[in-house]
């Protein structure tokens, strides 16, 4: 016998049999009584080994003393015997896990992905993933909490935890710490995938090699024993053993009752409503009779109900990947799914890993954080080797995935209120919901709320529920519905939502606002920041956009409405039309205004936000989406006042700042720019003056302070002389003097301008005629606008 065991001598057999009618039991009452296996209660009664601890606790419900009954009751091991039980349950061990090593390569060896034909072998596709042993939706906190960590302009919206990073820990440690485990995650967060890893690790002896692993599938095992008596996991387990060529049943007993198995349970979330009391109550049941063994379940995070906190599991969320994870992960899709050779595979990866990162592709980075999304992204990235130009589309298929392929794909019915709406109508509810919460400016919400918002679109559905109860228990299931089946909705912390992606929320919102139809609401957002993605989502989705785009136009030509502002319009039109560039005439006016604004909005103006938008770096971003040329092409004249404005741009900082620290960088020197300035306008009269005021400066390569001091005596009166010069000979320069208001109002003007570009070029249908009076007409004044209509009726 493999390990220390006891069984009732021939002569007690009968007392035993007494002592269990005296009881008025059955042995089927008795073992679950105990919650033992039958098995194990039989062979009891049939005077066969049964392992110590059984042994006595049968006898104990029997009152009987066990070691009067024993055939050889027996003092505490030698160590001698320790030894041996144990090298025997070792040998054991190694001899099933031979055995049943094809079965855990056939359920766990490989893994089949949306979209891909072939299986895709494990060890070529598996990430490494984290943990967060901090469960997100266990916190204690308040919307304003959350709000304070959080700016939807500039922070992650799907970072967890938001302002604090949470601790993440190797997925790999975590189930060595902890001996019962329960791992929840998103859909498609890659929990099966990671409970298969475990298993072929430990079958390679590289994990918990004393142990066997043990994977099951709970949809199956549902299914499988339906109807059947009582201990169902155990003979499944037995079943399981017999078909891998494990005739000795014991051998079921000996591997639970010492604690040599890796019970590795999938899917808590996929069994039915039908049957998941009962394998809720097995799974209890099985690992307080076999506790000595090692136990891992996976649930979807808002499955809730299926928690074992009580009974010592440790919950557990598989975090999302981050940036090195994404990598990893694409290196591996492009060798092994795509079918190139490594080198080719990899070179594929590189090019997808770049452009993701690319700061046009941010929405899609962020949601590309899972491996069903993941996988996506890099599917529709294979052919084109580029992202679809109409975002909305590759959104649509990834909530198509979550929605409905992802639960078709694994064979689940879900069987909860939300099922009885059809997709169109779960999608005009999330819309809803979305629509309704970023209109508000909400990102977090109440629970009490967004079940208020689900029972009011229940309401307008036919044959709908009136009653007020009634009502509140249906929004509760379906709101519980759309965050455990797709993930779309996520809870933040206790009783506070979310969308699980900013990407989500504003998707949804496009696609309300598209299906409303309602523009001229929509255009009242242009100066707001957030809304950029909706407007750019809207524009894509819309069968012609001519009419929203006509509109933005307005609404943007409307924002400079002031006289000092007209005028300024009026100067850069004229100025623009002036010069001798290879650029369409907006993206020269857009130079123009750039260096006017940065001149002028520069080191003195307060509002750093500003600043940013009229930044030096920013020259020619119109030209670049509207011509897409180099911006070194730019013609001699536009090069020589770009020169201009950057000489003068640097005389002013200097007489603001008198530290001079950064004129003396390796890369800038103030005298090489005039110099270059001045080989820039030989043909121009504006040389011989830049000659001149070249001529008053000291060296500052020769003696920086000598150039300090006389800077700080002479450089305000020196830059005014070169500001009058570019004004007389270029026209440029000019001190626009605006009060903050007004530079306020440039900023929305030039915001909502880059909105309407971004939007024409988002690969949104525009009539050809709509796009030329649009670009045609960017950055004029309205009166010039108005003379341009004209000319076209």
């Amino acid at each position: 016998m493999a390990v220390r065991s006891l069984q009732v001598s021939p002569e007690a057999i009968q007392t035993a049999q007494d002592a269990l009618t005296d009881r008025c039991l059955t042995q089927k009452e008795l073992a679950k009584e105990l919650s033992f296996s039958r098995e194990t209660v039989g062979k009891f009664f049939r005077g066969q080994p049964v392992d110590r601890q059984y042994f006595v606790k049968i006898c104990e419900e029997l009152r009987l003393e066990w070691d009067e009954i024993a055939a050889q009751p027996r003092s505490k091991p030698t160590p001698e015997e320790q030894k041996q039980d144990t090298s025997e349950i070792d040998a054991l061990v190694q001899k099933v896990r031979s055995l049943r090593r094809q079965k855990i390569r056939d359920q766990c060896g490989t893994m089949r992905m949306l979209d891909i034909s072939q299986a895709i072998a494990l060890t070529d596709i598996y990430t490494e993933v984290n943990i967060l042993e901090e469960i997100l939706c266990q916190q204690w906190r308040e919307i304003s909490d959350l709000l304070q960590e959080f700016n939807p302009e500039s922070d992650d919206f799907d970072r967890p935890g938001l302002g604090k990073r949470l601790k993440r820990v190797p997925g790999m440690n975590a189930v060595s710490r902890y001996s019962k485990l329960m791992i929840l995650g998103k859909p498609g967060a890659g929990k099966t995938t990671f409970l298969q890893w475990i298993a072929i690790k430990c079958d390679l002896g590289e994990f918990q090699p004393h142990r066997i692993p043990i994977f099951i599938r709970l949809k199956n095992f549902a299914k499988d024993t339906r109807g059947e008596s009582d201990f169902k996991l155990f003979n499944y387990i037995k079943k399981e053993f017999r078909t891998c060529g494990i005739a000795d049943e014991s051998v079921t007993e000996i591997v639970l009752t010492q604690g040599r198995a890796l019970i590795l349970l999938d899917g808590l979330d996929e069994v039915s409503k039908a049957d998941d009391d009962e394998v809720v109550d097995q799974i209890r049941k099985f690992y307080e009779t076999y506790f000595q063994n090692q136990f891992i379940i996976t649930c979807r995070i808002a499955a809730g109900k299926y928690r074992f906190q009580q009974e010592n599991f440790i919950d557990v969320e598989v975090a999302n990947f981050e940036k090195e994870q994404v990598k990893a992960f694409a290196r591996k899709w492009f060798v092994a799914v795509a079918r190139n050779n490594r080198e080719e595979g990899e070179a594929r990866a590189r090019e997808f890993n770049e452009t993701l990162n690319l700061p046009k592709n941010n929405r899609i980075q962020k949601l590309a954080v899972t491996p069903i999304l993941l996988n996506l992204t890099c599917f529709v990235f294979l052919e084109k080797r580029e992202f679809p130009s109409k975002r909305s589309k590759l959104y649509e298929q990834g909530l198509d995935i979550l929605l409905v392929r992802w639960d078709e794909s694994q064979k689940i019915k879900r069987d909860e209120v939300y099922r009885n709406l059809s997709l169109y109508h779960k999608i005009e509810l999330v819309s809803q919901v979305a629509l309704i919460t970023f209109y508000d400016s909400c990102y977090f919400f109440e629970k009490c709320d967004i079940e208020r918002h689900i029972a009011d679109y229940l309401c307008t559905l036919p044959n709908s529920q009136t009653d007020r109860a009634t009502l509140q228990r249906d929004s509760q299931a379906v709101l519980k519905a759309i965050e455990a089946q797709h993930g779309l909705l996520v809870e933040r912390a206790r009783g506070i939502y979310s969308f699980s992606h900013l990407t989500f929320q504003e998707y949804f919102t496009a696609k309300k606002i598209v299906d409303g139809g309602d523009w001229q609401d929509l255009v009242s957002h242009i100066n707001e920041y957030r809304w950029r993605e909706v407007f750019l989502l809207v524009a894509e989705m819309l069968p012609n956009a001519d009419n929203l785009l006509r509109l933005m136009k307005q609404r943007t030509d409307a924002i400079v409405g002031d006289e000092k502002l007209q005028d300024f319009l009026m100067w850069v039109s004229k100025k623009s039309s002036s010069v001798q560039a290879s650029y369409k005439l907006a993206a020269i006016r857009d130079s123009y205004l750039y260096s006017a604004c940065a001149l002028n909005f520069g080191r003195s103006y307060v509002n750093p936000s500003l600043r940013n938008t009229f930044g030096y770096a920013n020259i020619l971003s119109l030209a670049y989406v509207l011509d897409r040329k180099s911006t070194n092409d730019v013609g001699d004249e536009l090069h020589l006042d770009r020169q201009l404005d950057g000489v003068l741009s640097s005389a002013l900082d200097m007489v603001e700042d008198s530290t001079f620290e950064y004129i003396f960088d390796a890369e800038f020197d103030f005298t090489d720019r005039i110099d270059d300035t001045i080989d820039l306008a030989e043909n121009c009269k504006l040389q011989q003056p830049l000659q001149q005021l070249k001529a008053q400066l000291p060296n500052s390569k020769e003696d920086r302070q000598r150039f300090k001091d006389w800077w700080q005596a002479n450089g305000h009166a020196w830059t005014d002389k070169l500001r009058a010069a570019m004004i007389e000979y270029r026209n440029i320069g000019h001190n626009l003097q605006f009060s903050n208001q007004q530079k306020e109002l440039l900023q929305q003007y030039y915001n909502a301008n880059n909105f309407l570009v971004a939007c024409l070029n988002s690969g949104c249908e525009v009539t050809i005629a709509v796009r030329q009076e649009i670009e045609d007409t960017l950055l004029l004044p309205i009166a010039q606008i108005e003379k341009y209509r004209q000319s076209i009726l």
